[in-house]
């Protein structure tokens, strides 16, 4: 009875179902995201070299005013030594005796003349 009887019966077979493949963009969907990535990218990079040449312009104007300071102290310290030898006593007792004809008094000469206080 074994080998008569014996027939192999397989299940029936469940159709399978297929696997939907996941949904590609249409082609012209894909080319639209490339693009728009491209322009984001684009605009990006376009924000920083405007950034560099704004912190390129500031420093060319800091450098400038750094030069026009360096030029004002210069200035100041040249009027400083103007006015310190302008007020010197020997530069002002010459001037006095070149153009106001002017002379030192002679202590020998020199008398003083004594004030009486007021008494309240």
């Amino acid at each position: 009875m074994a080998a008569a009887g014996t027939a192999r019966v397989e299940a029936p077979s469940v159709p399978r179902r297929r696997r939907r493949a996941a949904a590609r963009p249409a082609p012209v969907a894909r080319a639209f995201g490339g693009i728009v990535w491209i322009v984001v990218l684009a605009v990006f990079l376009a924000g920083v070299v405007a950034v560099n040449v704004a912190v390129l312009q500031l420093n060319v104007r800091l450098d400038g005013l750094a030069r026009e300071r360096v030029q004002l102290r210069a200035d100041n310290a040249r009027l400083r030594s103007q006015l310190s030898s302008a007020a010197a006593a020997v530069r002002i007792e010459s001037q006095a005796r070149t153009k106001l004809g002017l002379v030192r008094a002679d202590p020998a000469t020199t008398s003083y003349v004594q004030l009486a206080t007021r008494q309240k």
